[in-house]
């Protein structure tokens, strides 16, 4: 005789529940009992739904996750109801789960084999429900009383259901803002302000150990009862963790007859129940939750489903925050990494260094900057940004500035500092391809690191800087009367780009009470700006500022360009103080440095605004940059034509030191005086000994005028024999009469 004719005869069906495909196999008893034709059918799980009663279709979800948790066989009353939704009959059902993990806990792939049967036993009547309207599709996990509840209490059971579902949902809310392990336990205590338990415990798997993690309720003098144990002794929170099934210790008799060992540690903290729930993520066990009670607790269904719930939120929660932290400490190493690991004095100067991390994710990148002592006795400030926002680039920043510190010290110029640095990344790069597997091959190509790099060789005595640029942004000085410029900075390809590359070097001077500033550009690069709109936002913020220190200065610029920073970290601290890792929202870091040149003695004449550059004889396109560099310096020049004929100057002179010399011209430009009666001053020095000749050029001769020019538009001028070579200089002097329009004009 078969046992599915037996289980007929007794009126017994049989049914396999499946959320995985959204179907339910019924025998022919199964069916019947569903009100559908007595025979062995498969039908969609939304074609039963309109056929059980709601309150107790989402409570049969409720006791599936309670038994999928404790490893139990789920056991619940349930009415079929007919298409006015009046109740046809209430069913007994006993179902076990399908070769599943005990430590699943999501019921959307639930697979129940199971039986019932008709039972007289009155289920929750829920009267004044609708009970004929179609629920939505998929499970729906809610929390209502035990399956066993009298009739009478259907209002209180539906108060009480909503109250709890209430709970779990602001449970779950909270603790999902939680984002320390404190945070976790604090909210955890809050939580239990809402139940009658005393208080609590959660326990860690820390390697073969089960160790504390937080305490709520109990005094400081008790945790000496619940320290850490080893995850293999027969204390209930070490039995928990090992099988991921939940104890509850109704009595203190239960607790002395199960785990005799244990008792004599807990007995004297006097309680009366104890529950004891895994902290699993994943099918995973990461600790065990102890609940202790002053009363007997019955531990009821739904009271242990609402405990259940609680502990899988938690430890989701404690997952979450395990990984944040893990990635916290790994940011800090990696900045602490990143930045120096001293302050470095630059002597007659003031220094001034900071780096804002990325607002999300692990909070790192590739932005860094350096500060090298020279064996010359100068100094080298190194500022780059390696490409992405991650642990790889980090990675890479890290090994780029070990190596481009090694080639400073070597006393290497900045050109070949960067040359040497450009074949390291390509090489480090080709070498990480190499050694990826076939299949990692094609992402390595795709994820191939460059670095921008700007590297800046400083004399403190004299200012003067020498400059290679690897595809950064280009650097900005002010003057101390707050004139900002932008010396053009000619670059080659980033790092890494073109293992043959070259980075030409460029001569700057950073006058007395110059500062200048060196950033990467996530700096002008924010709150909707393209690059260009936050270059003019970063210049216009540099020369309007005036901190008393580089340090303010240094902060008012991140805040103009950003908005009250988070967190600022300069030098080798860490950040700013408590919370400085809840907000952010940058998508890109950012690291500046601020060299600030002191005041000492004034230069002859009171001048207020000094350049200094130096254009190579194998670079003539920087002729333009110095027409460049005068306009800007001319910005607030009373006579608009008069300022061009400065620039035009400049330029035949700077033109013909080129062209008739075999070496490099240096331009030195000065402007003295109070506004509107300033005085300039343009010199052009170069190698050549022989002195210039007027000359008297045709009408179609393309040379030959340059005296004639400054006879024409320059007030005085001279030449000056400097050494090994000459300076040809010109003066022009500002009249602020000369931009007004003459009297006999019409005004606008």
């Amino acid at each position: 005789m078969r046992i599915a004719d037996i289980l007929s005869a007794i009126g017994t069906g049989c049914f396999v529940w499946d959320n995985s495909t959204g179907l339910c196999t019924l025998d022919a008893t199964a069916a019947r009992l569903f009100g559908l034709a007595p025979e062995e059918t498969t039908v969609p799980l939304e074609a039963l739904r309109p056929r059980i009663h709601s309150f107790d279709y989402t409570e049969l979800y409720n006791i599936a996750a309670l038994a999928v948790t404790e490893g139990t066989v789920a056991e619940a009353l349930l009415r079929t109801v007919a298409e006015d939704g009046t109740v046809v009959r209430t069913l007994r059902l006993r179902a076990a789960l399908a070769d599943q993990a005990l430590e699943q806990q999501d019921t959307s792939d639930l697979v129940l084999y199971g039986l019932m049967a008709e039972t007289s036993t009155a289920a929750p009547s829920g009267a004044e429900e609708d009970h004929s309207a179609a629920l939505p599709a998929g499970p729906r996990v809610e929390l209502g009383d035990p399956v066993d509840t009298p009739a009478g209490q259907a209002p209180a059971a539906g108060d009480r259901r909503r109250s709890r579902e209430e709970f779990l949902m602001g449970a779950g809310q909270v603790l999902a803002e939680a984002e320390t392990t404190a945070d976790v336990i604090r909210t955890a205590a809050e939580l239990m302000a809402g139940l009658p338990a005393a208080d609590f415990v959660l326990f860690g798997v820390r390697g073969d150990r089960l160790v504390p993690l937080g305490y709520y309720g109990m005094p400081s003098a008790s945790h000496r009862f619940f320290g850490d144990v080893p995850l293999d002794s027969d204390y209930p929170g070490a039995v928990v963790a090992r099988t991921g099934r939940a104890l509850y210790l109704g009595s203190p008799d239960e607790y002395r007859r199960r785990f005799p060992a244990a008792w004599p540690a807990v007995q004297p903290y006097d309680r009366r129940s104890w529950a004891y729930l895994p902290l699993a993520v994943g099918g995973r066990t990461i600790g065990s939750w102890m609940i202790t009670y002053r009363e007997p607790a019955p531990f009821t269904p739904d009271e242990r489903y609402v405990l259940t719930t609680v502990a899988r939120l938690l430890a989701q929660a404690l997952s979450r925050v395990h990984i944040q932290e893990s990635q916290r400490e790994l940011a800090d190493s990696l900045r602490r990494a990143m930045r120096p690991a001293r302050a470095t004095d630059v002597p007659g100067m003031s220094l001034a260094s900071r780096y804002l991390p990325t607002g999300g994710g692990l909070q790192v990148g590739g932005d860094w900057y350096d500060v090298i002592p020279l064996p010359s006795g100068h100094t080298a400030l190194v500022i780059g940004d390696v490409q992405g926002h991650d642990v790889r680039a980090a990675g890479v920043m890290t090994q780029l500035r070990i190596a481009l510190r090694a080639y400073a010290l070597e006393g290497h110029r900045p050109d070949a500092v960067l040359s040497r640095a450009g074949r390291f990344l390509a090489e480090l790069e080709a070498e990480d391809l190499l050694s990826s597997t076939a299949r990692d091959a094609a992402d390595r190509l795709d994820d191939h690191r460059f670095a921008t790099c700007l590297y800046v060789e400083t004399d403190p005595a004299t200012g003067t800087l020498d400059l290679a640029r690897a595809g950064h942004p280009d650097p900005l000085v002010r003057m101390a009367d707050g004139t900002v410029l932008s010396p053009s900075v000619p670059a080659g390809p980033p790092l890494g780009v073109d293992p043959a590359a070259d980075y030409p070097t460029t001569r700057l001077v950073l006058g007395r009470g110059d500062t200048l500033l060196l950033f990467t550009d996530g700096l002008v690069e924010t709150g909707g700006h393209d690059y260009g709109t936050g270059w003019e936002r970063l210049r216009e913020a540099l020369g309007s500022l005036r901190p008393d220190s580089m340090e303010k200065l240094a902060d008012e610029l991140i805040r103009t360009m950003h908005g009250s920073p988070p967190r600022h970290m300069t030098g080798t601290g860490l950040a700013a103080g408590p919370g400085t890792w809840r907000s952010g929202g940058r998508e890109d870091d950012i690291a500046l440095l601020l060299l600030h040149r002191g005041e000492g003695a004034r230069p002859r004449r009171g001048t207020v605004r000094r350049n200094v550059l130096t254009v190579a004889q194998s670079e003539p396109v920087r002729v333009a940059d110095a027409r460049h560099q005068l306009r800007e310096l001319l910005y607030d020049w009373a006579a608009d034509e008069q300022a061009e004929g400065a620039v035009l100057l400049l330029s035949e002179l700077l033109t013909n030191a080129l062209l008739h010399t075999e070496g490099d011209a240096a331009v030195t430009v000065e402007m003295t005086g109070p506004p509107g009666s300033r005085v300039l001053r343009v010199e052009v020095t170069d190698s050549s000994e022989e002195l210039p000749h007027r000359r008297d050029p045709g009408e179609l001769a393309a040379r030959g005028r340059g005296l004639l020019l400054l006879e024409m538009l320059a007030e005085s001028w001279g030449v000056v024999p400097v050494g090994r070579g000459k300076t040809i200089w010109f003066e022009l002097r500002e009249d602020a009469r000369e931009s007004a329009p003459s009297p006999a004009e019409p005004v606008g």
